[in-house]
């Protein structure tokens, strides 16, 4: 059996995405976007942005570039979303009308930002699945932005909407909601981390990505200067919160991310050398290092390996092989 059958047997995998998520507002930074990961690979997911990253007053001709570019040859990974408007917003349906309409074969996912209930993310469930079943898209992946009081209540039930691939922080958003109670230091480094509100909304809503196998992505950083500040924020919230995912909104925000969420070497190889000598013992317990290892284990380190192939990590040779090879039929 492939090590996932048996290591998985009667249980979700966790789900995996690429751990940055990458968004860009105009025509020239969805282009320049594009580019990048053509020459990168798929290590990132592009969100064409048509909330708050995007222009206002010309909705329509915006709307109507996502789908041409989402659905055009230069999206060669079909690893690109759309951030919709609410669903509150008069141009809601007319993102959906025309972005899923055109190009639901090729999103890879849309965003739905500024929920304030399970309610408010089950109604516009129903209208982008309306629009991609008339397009001959019978699952569109959605991905909720938790910034309101109301999101931050329904996560548990948001994230176990079997639609539902990711939950992301916005961070300015919820501060902002709490009308001054919380300092706009809470929004940026050191205090996203450390003030209590901010700390439990995080939580909070990583617990629930993981509860049901989702992916918990974390906030921007505002910093687009000083790749340092982007890398320690990745590597905080990836370390002490759970996250395995972050926004980017610079260029030179993705390979910080990208990196600080890769397994690092060492760690692949442990992972490597303990799957295989329980694959000799046939998924038995084994005692490596003068450590004792079983199932429970081998799921964390088979996920370090998926994590790392994800990531494009070069992996070793006996990791490529272990990851690599075909499920059985």
């Amino acid at each position: 059996m492939h090590p996932s059958e048996v290591l998985f047997q009667g249980q979700r995998q966790p789900l995996l995405l690429p751990a940055c998520d990458h968004y860009a507002g105009s025509e020239k930074l969805m282009r320049k976007s594009m580019a990048l990961q053509q020459e990168l690979g798929p290590l990132f997911d592009i969100t064409f942005d048509c909330e708050d990253g995007a222009a206002a007053g010309n909705e329509r001709a915006h709307a109507e570039l996502v789908a041409t570019l989402v659905d055009s040859p230069d999206n060669r990974a079909h690893r690109i979303g759309a951030r919709l408007h609410d669903v509150t917003s008069p141009h809601f349906a007319q993102d959906v009308e025309i972005i899923v309409g055109a190009a639901a074969q090729t999103l890879a996912y849309v965003v739905l930002p500024k929920p304030d209930s399970l309610e408010d993310v089950l109604r516009a469930q129903d209208v982008v699945n309306q629009a991609a079943a008339k397009a001959g898209r019978a699952v569109l992946p959605l991905h909720v932005l938790i910034e309101t009081h109301g999101a931050l209540h329904d996560a548990y039930a948001i994230a176990a909407l079997p639609q539902v691939e990711s939950l992301s922080f916005g961070i300015m958003d919820f501060v902002s909601a709490h009308h001054g109670a919380i300092p706009s230091a809470a929004m940026r480094t050191p205090g996203q981390f450390t003030h209590p509100l901010v700390v439990r909304a995080k939580l909070e809503m990583v617990a629930a990505c993981h509860a049901h196998d989702k992916v918990p992505s974390h906030n921007v950083t505002t910093e687009i200067k000083d790749s340092a500040v982007v890398a320690n924020d990745a590597q905080r919230a990836a370390a002490e919160f759970g996250f395995t995912r972050m926004w980017s909104i610079h260029p030179d925000q993705i390979k910080p991310i990208v990196k600080a969420f890769t397994p690092r070497l060492a760690e692949v190889n442990e992972a490597t050398s303990i799957l295989q000598a329980a694959m000799a013992k046939d998924w038995g317990p084994i005692a490596h290092g003068g450590r004792l290892h079983d199932r429970a284990s081998y799921r964390y380190y088979w996920t370090v390996l998926q994590r790392a192939k994800l990531a494009g990590l070069a992996l070793p040779e006996a990791a490529a092989a272990l990851v690599n090879q075909p499920e059985s039929i």
